[in-house]
């Protein structure tokens, strides 16, 4: 069995988390099992799922300029685990510092572009600097689209042999439409009656809730009737919650926190909003096409996540113009076929994934 370690940074259920758990649980794990380090031990959703599939979880110090104390860190606990022979890390900000010391080890790397921004302040370009020398010294460039790999590594190094371009594929069985589900899950929800604009994602920055509110509050003047329903949880709830109150939105914003239902919750709505002011490829955008369920999106996001006529792109600029195309009757659609000829269905992505895998483990055992 080859046990290949994920540097992951925390197990909460964001983007990355998502798609990583996606490919863990459709991996043949007789043949390859994931195990995880974090650096926030207390971000760990799917801590359980993880040691019920098999895998173990450890734990390193985060960085705060202790640029030595990681090194030995992580030499040491790769000379207490000789096993691994592959490192996949999924964390870009300080990479640059455990990497070569993986190599030094024997261990193939790759370090994978789920984003193309550090957002900003000093600390995206303290962050922007400590991310140059990946592009040098990982094994595998790995990203989740073209944009993403050419905003990490730079367009000369998409290029090259290493570059890798993984799609984010979903469960697509798992998504498609069911009437009686969404019945039952907006019965359940008071959501009977209602237009039903949903919003996955963790309460971020990059996920832009607050102008997802303005659209909102916009579009209630238009659809008295509309209720917004908030799927996710982050650093950001308390200010989230601050935006609902002073926009007098109680009564019609539901926050479910994080949620292991997604699909089901899809179900019940009528469209997706997801207005953010950057990303890399978000699997919610795909799971949502999967799920039939028109989608209004940031015209940011790439375009390579446009699988179907159910993607509308609009600037985010202009809440009254959101809520205008909220507001407009939009079916549900079948897609499925054409997701899964994309190359979007999770099944390829595990293929893909596993037989690069093999090729890294032969590799750093000769």
């Amino acid at each position: 069995m080859i046990r290949v370690l994920h540097m992951i940074g925390a197990l909460e259920m964001g983007g990355s988390q998502a798609l990583v758990m996606n490919l863990y649980r459709h991996m043949d794990r007789e043949r390859i099992q994931f195990d995880f380090v974090l650096d926030h031990s207390d971000r760990d959703d799917y801590a359980a799922q993880v040691k019920a599939l098999g895998g173990r979880i450890f734990t390193m110090p985060g960085f705060h300029g202790n640029v030595g104390e990681i090194r030995r860190s992580w030499d040491g606990f790769f000379k207490q685990h000789p096993e691994y022979r592959i490192l996949h890390s999924h964390v870009r900000s300080y990479a640059s510092l455990y990497l070569p010391v993986a190599k030094k080890n024997g261990l193939k790397t790759l370090i994978h572009s789920h984003s193309t921004s550090n957002g900003s302040g000093l600390s995206s370009l303290v962050k922007m600097a400590l991310q140059y020398p990946l592009r040098h010294q990982a094994d595998v460039l790995m990203s989740c689209t073209r944009e993403a790999g050419e905003w990490l590594y730079g367009e000369k190094a998409c290029r090259g042999e290493n570059f890798f371009l993984l799609k984010n594929g979903v469960d697509t069985s798992r998504f498609a439409f069911d009437d009686n589900t969404r019945s039952q899950y907006r019965r359940e929800l008071g959501l009977e009656g209602k237009l039903v604009v949903g919003h996955v994602g963790r309460f971020h920055e990059a996920k832009n809730h607050e102008f997802l509110l303005e659209c909102f509050a916009a579009l209630l003047k238009i659809r008295s009737d509309a209720m917004l329903l908030l799927v996710g949880d982050g650093e950001l709830r308390p200010v989230i919650e601050g935006k609902i109150k002073d926009l007098g939105l109680e009564h019609s914003v539901l926050l479910t926190g994080n949620r292991s239902d997604v699909p089901e919750l899809m179900q019940a709505m009528d469209v997706l909003a997801f207005p953010s002011k950057w990303e890399g490829l978000p699997v919610t955008v795909v799971e949502a096409q999967a799920a039939g369920l028109p989608c209004i999106i940031s015209e940011r996001i790439t375009k390579e996540v446009d699988l179907s006529p159910l993607v509308c792109r609009l600037p985010i600029d202009d809440a009254r113009r959101w809520a205008g195309e909220l507001a407009k009757p939009m079916p549900r659609l079948d897609v499925m076929d054409e997701i899964v000829r994309a190359g979007y269905d999770i099944n390829d992505s595990v293929d893909r994934l596993s037989r690069l895998y093999e090729k890294l483990y032969r590799e750093a055992n000769t």
